[in-house]
């Protein structure tokens, strides 16, 4: 166990919890300290929704930790069968449940006795996976039940819809931009002549899981949660899966492929007739994307000679890198994400497009890499932002972990062909662009001429004084933050507490600063 004070993936419980509220008519019961309970309010704050299934917290105290917690765990599953009528009622284990070694699989079954609703134990390991492995896991045992218990009722669809129809798994509350996404997707797919026959877990109800198979195709958007369900689907039913993220002009393309490829296997049967999408690609690239010809513009040639360090989870960091290398012409120095579970898909995916692969759940290597780098823009999380800020240097934030400004109210999609359109502005936005530094210097706009002496290491700053301040201000904007950290690097590497001109001259002619 590691104690830390930034995580870029939660709990495991905070997955769990994720998608089943996410579902429609479905309870969670976590055990948990009275702290732990944040999950109501930050879904409210976030999402900005008012009707949604609140999450109940057996709370343990002082009490519990007496007399033990069978009797309130299995009080508090009864309560909410009583009080509000769920489908069913997930319990999920927290830290505080193993380390006090309790059977909550023993209080499930006996809750079981009497509640009018279904109680499925989640089956994580709070100690070994994340918030996200946990949600991809309890959304596959959702599923999974349901499946069985439709199979053993008779009441399970095994024939495929009419017109091509698709299953899209994966899409939940607190998402990076799910909700926008989803609909961007949607659209996407009905542009297509595709159905939506469902959306998991987000909106979705759990009478309705028997009809997933009458699907010709799934659709998993994020590698993050969904992929155990869609990999689930093929295995019992034979149903094949789009597991490309439709995130950038040519990974779009790929998608449509995939799907066109899926829809032929069933069309000149049910339709008789086969599909061809390469048309539709060719339209939106030219007439919807603006993405493709800003690429060709002077604006976006301009960013040519800069470099990026991109961050985040797995789907969103490996996308965000292929969208800047292959698309915008940007170098990539360093591209990585904190999810080492799908470490070995992530080199597979960025392989040959950045100059080296950060695999990390510490920030703080992060932020070190980024201040070596010293890259023109980082696009990373909101960690990666502040890290930034306190640098001089401009982040997009393109991944969870993320704060109320990445909920935005207006029409935000990355997936899809808006998609390209919203990224495409957030990455040229993120550079500083042209002169920009040194107007603002001419023009005396908001840039400082003050010097930063602040540094991502816990070490004791270095004193400037007044005259090497003054000196410092005559460098241009856009060099003087390197030229201040080269200085910085020589002063630390030579025992210097206090920076004057002359270790500035000296420095630069050690560093060629």
């Amino acid at each position: 166990m590691k104690l830390a004070y930034w995580m870029y993936a939660g709990p495991a419980h905070i997955g769990t919890l994720r998608v089943a509220s996410s579902f429609k008519n479905v309870h969670a019961v976590m055990h948990a300290p009275l702290g732990d309970d944040y999950f109501n309010v930050m879904r409210s704050m976030l999402e900005r929704e008012r009707d949604f299934t609140p999450v109940t917290a057996s709370v343990v105290d002082r009490h519990v930790l007496a007399r033990g917690s069978q009797e309130k765990v299995i009080n508090n599953i009864t309560r909410k069968d009583e009080e509000q009528r769920p489908d069913l009622i997930v319990p999920t284990p927290t830290c505080t449940s193993s380390i006090l070694q309790e059977d909550l699989q023993n209080f499930v079954d006996r809750a079981s006795i009497s509640s009018t609703s279904d109680v499925i134990l989640a089956d994580v390991n709070h100690y070994r996976v994340n918030e996200l492995q946990a949600a991809d896991r309890t959304l596959e045992q959702i599923v999974c039940h349901y499946l069985i218990e439709a199979r053993k009722q008779g009441t399970l669809s095994r024939f495929v819809t009419d017109a091509p129809s698709a299953n899209t798994t994966g899409i939940f509350t607190l998402g990076f931009h799910h909700q926008h996404d989803c609909r961007e997707l949607k659209r996407l797919l009905q542009s297509l002549g595709i159905l939506v026959n469902q959306i998991i877990p987000e909106g979705g109800s759990l009478g309705d899981l028997k009809d997933l198979p009458r699907a010709w195709f799934n659709t998993v958007p994020y590698r993050e949660a969904g992929l155990m369900t869609a990999i689930l689907s093929e295995k019992e039913f034979g149903m094949p899966y789009v597991s490309t993220t439709p995130m950038g002009i040519l990974d779009i393309a790929d998608f449509i492929k995939q799907i066109e490829e899926y829809v032929n296997a069933w069309a000149p049967v049910l339709l008789g007739t086969t599909v061809d999408f390469e048309s539709y690609v060719g339209n939106q690239t030219k007439f919807v994307s603006q993405a493709a010809w800003f690429s060709k513009s002077i604006d976006c040639q301009n960013l040519g000679g800069k470099n990026a360090v991109v961050f985040g989870d797995a789907t969103h960091a490996a996308s965000i890198t292929k969208i800047l290398v292959k698309e915008m012409g940007i170098r990539v120095s360093r591209s990585g994400t904190y999810c080492k579970h799908d470490s070995q898909w992530f080199h597979e995916q960025v392989q040959g497009l950045c100059d080296e692969v950060l695999i990390t759940e510490d920030h703080t290597e992060v932020g070190n890499a980024i201040a070596r780098i010293e890259p023109s823009a980082i696009f990373g999380t909101q960690m990666e932002r502040h890290i930034g800020k306190r640098i001089d240097i401009p982040c997009g934030v393109i991944s969870s972990p993320v704060h109320i400004q990445n909920f935005p109210l207006g029409y935000r999609p990355f997936l899809g062909y808006e998609g390209t359109n919203q990224i495409a502005d957030s990455v040229y936005n993120s550079f500083n662009l042209g002169m920009e530094d040194h107007l603002l210097d001419v023009s005396g706009g908001h840039d400082t001429k003050e010097v930063t002496t602040k540094s991502l290491s816990n070490g004791k700053d270095l004193d400037w004084t007044p005259e090497s301040q003054l000196e410092s201000s005559r460098i241009p904007g856009f060099v003087r933050g390197k030229i201040k950290r080269n200085t910085e690097i020589f002063a630390k590497q030579n025992n210097i507490s206090k920076i004057t001109i002359d270790v500035m001259y000296a420095a630069k002619e050690r560093l060629g600063s």
